[in-house]
C-alpha cells in the first residue's frame, strides 16, 4: 500500500489542482469591492496559511518527541515538515503582499499579523539553516527552534483579535456564500493533500538518506569502504 500512497496522492492533488485553478478564475463570483480581481489571492493565501500552520505542527510535535527520545525516525518528519514550512510561508508572505498592496496601498507594513507571521517564517528558515550549516548538535538545537514555533502559531492567529489594525479579522474565510465558499473548500482541501504529498515524500527520501549516511559509516567501521 505505501508504494502506491503517493503516486494515488499525486493524481489526486494534480485533479484537485485542476478543478480548483479553473473554479477560482472562471466559476468564483468577484464582489464589487476594490480588490475586484485580487480576491482570487484568497483562495491561494488562506489554505497556504493553513498549511503554514500546519507544517510548523508536524515539525514541532516530532522535534519535541526527538529531544526525548532521540528517535531519527521523529527528527526525519521534522526536517521534512520544516521544509514545507519554509515554501508554504514564503508562499503567504508573497500573496500576503499582493494583497496589501489592493487592499492598503502598501506592499507591506508592520501590522501584528504581518510581523508575527515573518518572525515565524524567519525561525524555520533558521531550522533549515541550522540543519543544513549546523554541524555537530544541529538536530537539538534545531528542534529546540521547532518548538518555539509553534508558541507563535497563535499568536500569529489570534492576532487580529487583540491588535487588529489593518488584516481583516481570522474570520473572512467564513463569510463566503455561494461559489466563492465551494471553491475555498476545494481550495482548501487541495492544499491539505499537497501538503501530505510532499510531507510523505520528503519524510522518505529523508530516511533513505539517513540510511544510505548509516551505511556508509558501518562500510567505513568495517574497512569496506575507504573515507
Amino acid at each position: 500500500m505505501k508504494r502506491y500512497l503517493v503516486p494515488l496522492l499525486a493524481v489526486l492533488v494534480a485533479c484537485g489542482l485542476a478543478w480548483s485553478i479553473y473554479n477560482i478564475f472562471y466559476v468564483a463570483e468577484l464582489e464589487a469591492t476594490q480588490l475586484y480581481w485580487n480576491q482570487k489571492i484568497l483562495y491561494f493565501h488562506v489554505p497556504f496559511a493553513f498549511m503554514l500552520f500546519a507544517a510548523v505542527f508536524a515539525c514541532g510535535i516530532p522535534a519535541g518527541i526527538y529531544l526525548k527520545t532521540r528517535n531519527p525516525r521523529f527528527d526525519d518528519i521534522a526536517n521534512a515538515a520544516a521544509e514545507l514550512a519554509v515554501v508554504f510561508g514564503a508562499v503567504v508572505l508573497i500573496t500576503g503582499s499582493v494583497w496589501g498592496r489592493a487592499a492598503w496601498g502598501v506592499w507591506w507594513t508592520w501590522e501584528m499579523r504581518l510581523t508575527t507571521s515573518l518572525l515565524l517564517w524567519l525561525v524555520m528558515v533558521g531550522y533549515v539553516l541550522v540543519r543544513r550549516f549546523g554541524g555537530a548538535g544541529a538536530e537539538r538545537l534545531s528542534a529546540g527552534l521547532a518548538v518555539f514555533a509553534m508558541i507563535d502559531v497563535p499568536l500569529v492567529y489570534f492576532s487580529v483579535k487583540f491588535w487588529n489594525f489593518l488584516h481583516p479579522k481570522a474570520e473572512v474565510a467564513s463569510t463566503l456564500v455561494g461559489t466563492m465558499k465551494t471553491t475555498f473548500r476545494m481550495s482548501s482541501l487541495t492544499m491539505i493533500g499537497l501538503f501530505l504529498l510532499l510531507l510523505v515524500a520528503r519524510v522518505a527520501q529523508a530516511r533513505g538518506e539517513r540510511q544510505l549516511r548509516e551505511l556508509r559509516e558501518r562500510g567505513l567501521d568495517a574497512g569496506i569502504l575507504e573515507p
